[in-house]
């Protein structure tokens, strides 16, 4: 498989890594776009949103609690973070590995809702 980020997760692409257990591993986004922008990624394959089944349910709930956490971590939850999951290409996603964007540290543009 040629995908970037199952490389990361095996370990043949340096990455600085925030975080990992079994089913999650959070790093920094090499193109960041926020003070702290962080990827969170499931270990497994899943190619996008779209591709989350009802099984995956505890490994999205994971990526949240994870995000959550990091937030803490970054000192950004006191006053805001983004969190972001882009879906195929119209919806912006560059790489077919879910993945989940935390953005902070600056005030966020654009008023999603």
């Amino acid at each position: 498989m040629d995908c970037i980020f199952c490389k990361i997760v095996a370990g043949e692409v340096p990455a600085d890594i925030l975080y990992r257990d079994e089913l999650v591993i959070a790093f920094r986004d090499i193109n960041p776009e926020a003070p702290v922008h962080v990827l969170i990624i499931p270990v497994k394959h899943i190619p996008s949103l779209a591709d989350v089944t009802e099984a995956d349910a505890p490994l999205v709930s994971r990526m949240i609690s994870v995000a959550n956490r990091i937030a803490e971590q970054e000192d950004v939850a006191e006053k805001g973070y983004r969190v972001a999951i882009n879906c195929g290409e119209q919806g912006g996603q560059l790489v077919p590995h879910l993945h989940m964007h935390l953005l902070g540290g600056r005030q966020m543009s654009g008023k999603l809702g």
